[in-house]
């Protein structure tokens, strides 16, 4: 009787061992599943980072604009020059789409990039800026120049281009970032589509 009294207590031992370490294995599969499903995926971060990249060169290249354009006195002593040289801002900025395509050409599509893909890049840095187009205009108007809608205010009354309650309403900087916000996407966009088409390259288009 003992005897089999101890072979009833070795199995029941045996078997909440056997269940222990099953809730033990079930527990780790459940812990890893859920650490591996909240870990942070970067992998479209790293899919985009060229797109970053120049996004941000872009944001830099405009702000240094900006900084030149006070430099040169076209926010006040030569403000007359400023709504004609402020335009030519677009050659660098066709540069930087045209760098920034070329670099997903040569390092993300090894070589080979089609209009779409291209397109598509560029769009993706257009987001990018437009996302930042509000800090920079506020960095632009606040820190390099501060002095900007007073002064423009002024001209344009003086010149008669518009009366002050109109020059007032108009030059601020909440009409400025929502035009800011409008015209970039705009204007990434239309680049996006014309410089896709000379950084596009095919196995065609090597024949």
């Amino acid at each position: 009787m003992a005897q089999y009294e101890r072979r009833v207590v070795m199995s029941l031992t045996t078997s909440i061992s056997t269940r222990n370490e099953q809730i033990r294995a079930f527990d780790t599969f459940l812990i890893n599943k859920f650490e591996y499903q909240n870990k942070p995926d970067f992998t479209a971060m790293k899919k985009f980072i060229i797109e970053i990249k120049w996004a941000l060169i872009f944001v830099v290249m405009m702000l240094l604009w900006m900084l030149l354009e006070r430099l040169f006195g076209l926010h006040d002593r030569n403000i007359e020059y400023h709504p004609l040289v402020t335009n030519f801002v677009a050659i660098p900025a066709i540069i930087v789409y045209v760098l920034a395509l070329l670099d997903k050409r040569r390092n993300y599509y090894n070589g080979q990039m089609s209009y779409l893909q291209g397109f598509v890049s560029g769009v993706i840095i257009t987001v990018i800026v437009t996302l930042l187009s509000p800090l920079s205009q506020l960095i632009t108007s606040l820190v390099i120049t501060p002095d900007y809608f007073h002064n423009v205010i002024e001209y344009t009354v003086t010149t008669g281009t518009m009366s002050r309650a109109e020059a007032e309403e108009y030059f601020t900087l909440n009409n400025y970032l929502v035009q800011t916000i409008m015209f970039t996407p705009v204007m990434g966009i239309f680049t996006s589509a014309v410089v896709a088409i000379f950084t596009r390259r095919t196995n065609s288009n090597r024949q």
